[in-house]
């Protein structure tokens, strides 16, 4: 295995013996657990993930999230994951944000920018007063009410700003 397998994606850094990790970790002058964090991380809940993402946002603040979210790469690492509705989520986000503030989109995701989920994600409020009432137009209203970026994607978000 060498170094381009492990890039092109041939190759899982995380199915490599110990010995392997070792000598790439000592080559490239990082830690073993630093090689090894984007393998290692649990998934969140999706609910959970979103409620992050705003809370984020509203904590640095629109322009800084923009910074920190195209910088820290993690529109690419949850694709690369196949965690789509996690990646698309944020690119959505970061393309949200960018409208809203007059920004240009970041070229470096207009490939995804063509994919959407195979099936509509509401969220789970949605799901939830719908079943409950037993009235299907409560998503039809969710969809209508959606935010235009992360409909394009199949994901339906009505509101980012209002987390508590």
């Amino acid at each position: 295995m060498t170094i381009n397998d492990i890039c092109n994606g041939k190759a899982n850094l995380a199915e490599c013996n110990a010995k392997t990790i070792y000598k790439l970790s000592k080559e490239l002058g990082i830690s073993m657990e630093k090689l090894l964090e984007p393998y290692m991380l649990p998934r969140a809940d999706f609910e959970l993930f979103k409620s992050n993402v705003c809370h984020k946002l509203k904590e640095l603040g629109d322009i800084e999230f923009l910074i920190d979210t195209i910088e820290n790469g993690d529109i690419i690492t949850y694709y690369d994951r196949n965690w789509y509705p996690e990646s698309l989520y944020l690119l959505a986000m970061v393309d949200y944000i960018s409208r809203e503030n007059d920004v240009p989109l970041c070229d470096e995701y207009s490939e995804l920018r063509h994919m959407k989920l195979k099936d509509v994600l509401y969220p789970a409020s949605i799901i939830t007063a719908a079943a409950v009432s037993k009235d299907e137009s409560i998503k039809q209203q969710a969809v209508k009410n959606s935010i235009p970026e992360f409909m394009r994607f199949n994901i339906v978000e009505t509101d980012v700003r209002s987390v508590i």
